[in-house]
């Protein structure tokens, strides 16, 4: 069980969450899929270079980041999607590619798709290719404190 660490934030902070096993996947339309839950309720964490500094972008999994829309948010110079070989080692306990849009237990900021906001629950990786926690929206915004704002383009 890779996220140990986030069930006892979670668990710490008193919130109410589930747990979806799944068949392993690989993306996340494909494990929306798999946990039969539409894919704009399952958020799917992208790792962002803004300039000289990494970021979180969650969205729903029916979604592209648009890093035209990052850029001109940030005000940013340079942005591009990192390489998993550029933060694997931020996230020793999750499978390559299914980190938990939790940046504040990874000391990065998270910016989250405005279109995510309109569900009550969400779903996201939770370390494994296997695994999915569900949450109220709301309850995932109090713990992480997210910027929101329209990063995305819908597939």
């Amino acid at each position: 069980m890779p996220m140990n660490r986030l069930r006892k934030h979670l668990d710490d902070h008193n919130i109410q969450y589930s747990v979806i096993d799944h068949s392993p996947t690989f993306t996340a339309q494909k494990t929306a899929a798999s946990a039969h839950i539409s894919g704009k309720e399952v958020a799917k964490t992208v790792i962002v270079n803004v300039d000289d500094e990494m970021i979180m972008v969650v969205l729903p999994a029916n979604h592209l980041v648009d890093l035209k829309k990052v850029k001109e948010f940030m005000g940013a110079e340079e942005v591009s999607l990192a390489h998993e070989s550029e933060f694997e080692k931020r996230f020793p306990d999750c499978d390559v590619g299914t980190m938990p849009p939790f940046g504040n237990l990874y000391d990065m900021p998270v910016y989250v798709a405005e279109s995510l906001t309109e569900d009550e629950d969400i779903a996201f990786n939770a370390g494994s290719y296997r695994e999915l926690l569900q949450m109220k929206f709301a309850d995932f915004e109090k713990l992480v404190n997210p910027v929101v704002g329209d990063f995305s383009i819908e597939m």
